[in-house]
């Protein structure tokens, strides 16, 4: 097993650059004379563009070893080359608790803006083909709050809290949507020491209900809508709720709620705060607990991770340094839920430097979102930001949109976007630049984000290799991967600003450190040749507390060494290659041993197959007992349409994807599209099941839209499962 995977990764590398080529359907004498005409161009330029542009320290910099082990021991632990003798805990001296963050940027920066909003034009319904109804919405421009204006809000609201019966050290619970006012209400609480507790919009009522009364919230701060939709439901199963706080300028009169409880609107309550008689803040310690935030919940029951102030300011200070000169001339676009560690680190990054945040939300956009109304333009359009943070989902959907576009193009236009982008993938691959096709035509695409936009982050999950170098690619921008979870403040590793490669997720942030612990059920081992595997431990500052009421998960996912270091178990396999990057090479809960004794790793069959046009989502499922993979897969509604036309099957939407022999059809494209992505061949589905269920953001913008607790996939889909196996 341990030759196979050495052979298969060996081969995704030398085929690597290859496949993420497009194919060039010229005829040979035009692409002999494109090749001419671009070898005597480059000729002619070469030299001045490579003086001036400043490529070969670029060069120099991305070839640079980025990360060693301290000890010398393959092992680990492994630090960036500029933090070896010691972490880095803080952004800025004196810093030490978040509260403070708002304030450094209220002295440096008072009257730069800081949270923008657009302001709502019109609204009005949108009847479809199909006989749906879409909102759609005019947008205005963006209105901005300074720094000062923030400040002073935050502080208000604080007090405000603290007027209403909200005691230091006693949690508050937010749920609500990225916007400004997310951020005031947080900034608000760290100020007061009222831990945050976050939860996800995405999760269902049990769930939303069992965090809410595990931390024993007495307020909760939310919209409008988020009341209506997920918590007016499940109020009567949080006993000791007693202050809902809405966040919109709304009426405060909620009909159907029990009688204790009270509602108010955010503005209120900063009335109320602004009273000179409330009781003055107790300041925060870097030991306290600042947010306590539930994950995901998709292996089970989510689990609240306890961060502490001194955690997230070393997770924003790791993050920050691999943002070159960030400064209050940047703007970051946010909508990415809040109540991932993703946006939260990557806003008070932002905040710590004085940078603007314009909100936005996946539905707004960009021009084609789904709620912009067709002529009016998107959030990107409008905000141009330079900075941005995208997970992987987001951005397999941008690729696999524009290439269906590509598709559609005439065979002129066409031609040339393939020509350009494979000149462009051969010269990123030898460190230089293409100034030429990025103006002529790769600029239309990059007007999707804005026209400015630098840096693109990525995490949440793994990025595939022909995502990043599209997104490298097109939008003309380093792509940023990072690897990091909720339990190290989403810091741990990311990729350097100038390495184009793919496929890795960079050295070890200057607030952390990694090991690599020997796997030897999976044959991994850190004396692997010719790099070093394992299970991958994060420690550092920034590795957080532990989870909320669970001592014995924390025992079995957290310690502490003989230094006094705090360590997390990641579950996760990785590689460190000769330059001190890392790569994501396996997941241990992901890894499965078939029946012939194979071992199948899901999140990998997920990874590869999800850049098929054809699929929007799909999970892979195994289990010991069989011989092979099944997946359970959520088509895109326009390819799987076309598909049933040409194959002349006929019903609904629910009868193409319940119809065998589109589960036929879609099996064979999947299988094609497995083959060039080098998957074994006991690693390709054999059989599936269509979903009808479309992806939205709601449904899995962080998490896998479709991807349900791999522990609970066998009770809710009991039925498929036994007749993908043959009725076992």
């Amino acid at each position: 097993m341990k030759n196979q995977r050495s052979i298969g990764l060996f081969c995704s590398v030398l085929f690597s650059t290859v496949r993420m080529k497009l194919k060039e359907d010229v005829p040979p004498i035009l692409l002999q004379v494109f090749r001419s005409v671009v070898w005597v161009y480059s000729v002619i330029t070469f030299i001045p563009w490579y003086l001036l542009s400043g490529t070969g320290a670029k060069q120099a910099h991305a070839k640079c070893i980025k990360a060693r082990s301290v000890t010398g021991d393959p092992a680990g632990p492994y630090r960036a080359v500029n933090s070896q003798k010691k972490l880095v805990p803080q952004i800025h001296e004196g810093v030490d608790t978040l509260d403070k963050v708002l304030e450094y940027a209220v002295t440096h920066f008072p009257r730069r803006d800081c949270l923008g909003t657009r302001e709502l034009l019109s609204e009005e319904d949108e009847v479809q083909p199909n006989g749906k109804v879409f909102k759609k919405v005019i947008l205005g421009e963006y209105n901005w709050l300074s720094y000062e204006e923030v400040f002073e809000l935050a502080q208000r609201f604080g007090s405000g809290l603290a007027a209403l019966g909200q005691k230091p050290l006693c949690n508050i619970a937010i749920f609500c949507e990225t916007r400004a006012e997310w951020l005031i209400a947080a900034q608000a609480c760290f100020r007061y020491n009222f831990p945050v507790v976050t939860l996800y919009s995405t999760l269902g009522g049990p769930a939303i209900a069992h965090g809410l009364n595990e931390t024993e919230v007495t307020h909760i701060i939310t919209s409008k809508d988020l009341l209506q939709s997920r918590l007016k439901e499940i109020v009567l199963d949080v006993p000791r709720l007693q202050h809902i706080i809405i966040v919109d300028n709304k009426p405060t009169s909620w009909p159907g709620l029990p009688r204790g409880i009270m509602v108010h609107s955010m503005a209120s309550v900063q009335e109320l705060g602004a009273k000179p008689e409330n009781m003055p803040r107790r300041h925060p310690l870097p030991s306290d607990i600042a947010v306590i935030m539930y994950t995901s919940g998709s292996t089970g029951i989510p689990k609240g991770v306890m961060i502490s102030h001194r955690n997230i300011i070393a997770g924003v200070t790791g993050m920050a340094e691999r943002i070159p000169d960030l400064s209050e001339r940047d703007t970051y676009i946010g909508y990415l839920p809040l109540a991932h560690v993703l946006e939260l680190s990557a806003e008070l990054v932002c905040v710590s430097h004085g940078c603007r945040i314009g909100y936005s939300s996946p539905q707004t956009l960009a021009d084609q979102s789904t709620k912009i109304k067709k002529g009016s333009k998107g959030d990107t359009s409008v905000l141009k930001p330079t900075v941005m943070a995208a997970v992987p989902e987001i951005m397999d959907r941008i690729y696999k949109n524009v290439m269906t576009k590509v598709d559609e193009m005439s065979r002129v236009q066409r031609t040339l976007f393939v020509l350009a982008y494979n000149y462009k993938i051969e010269q990123i691959s030898r460190g230089y630049g293409t100034p030429l096709c990025d103006k002529l035509v790769f600029r239309r695409l990059r007007m999707l984000l804005g026209g400015n936009t630098r840096v693109l982050l990525s995490g949440g999950a793994p990025l595939s290799a022909a995502t990043q170098r599209f997104m490298n690619i097109c939008f003309c921008c380093p792509v940023g991967q990072g690897y990091g979870l909720t339990e190290t403040c989403g810091a741990g590793t990311i990729s350097d600003y100038y390495d184009y490669s793919t496929g890795r997720v960079g050295a070890p942030l200057i607030c952390s450190e990694i090991m690599l612990k020997d796997w030897e059920e999976g044959g991994y081992y850190s004396t692997d040749k010719p790099n070093p595997r394992g299970e991958i431990l994060i420690g550092g500052p920034n590795v957080t507390m532990g989870y909320y009421k669970n001592e014995a998960k924390n025992r079995e996912d957290f310690f502490v060494d003989k230094n006094g270091q705090r360590w997390f178990c990641t579950g996760d396999i990785g590689e460190f290659q000769r330059d001190g990057c890392l790569k994501i090479i396996d997941r241990k809960k992901d890894l499965v041993k078939l029946q012939a004794g194979e071992y199948v790793s899901l999140g990998k069959v997920e990874s590869a197959l999800k850049n098929c046009p054809l699929i929007d989502n799909i999970c892979a499922y195994a289990n010991s007992d069989e011989s092979y993979v099944i997946g359970f897969v959520v088509p895109n509604q326009k390819q799987l349409l076309a598909l049933a036309k040409q194959k002349e099957v006929r019903g609904s939407w629910e009868e193409l994807c319940n119809h065998p022999d589109m589960e036929k059809e879609v099996l064979r494209i999947i299988t094609e599209a497995a083959i060039p992505a080098k998957l074994e061949r006991f690693e390709i589905p054999k059989k599936i099941r269509l979903s009808a269920e479309p992806w939205t953001p709601e449904t899995g913008l962080v998490t896998d839209a479709f991807k349900l607790k791999r522990k609970e996939l066998k009770t809710h889909y009991q039925e498929d499962i036994e007749r993908m196996y043959g009725g076992k």
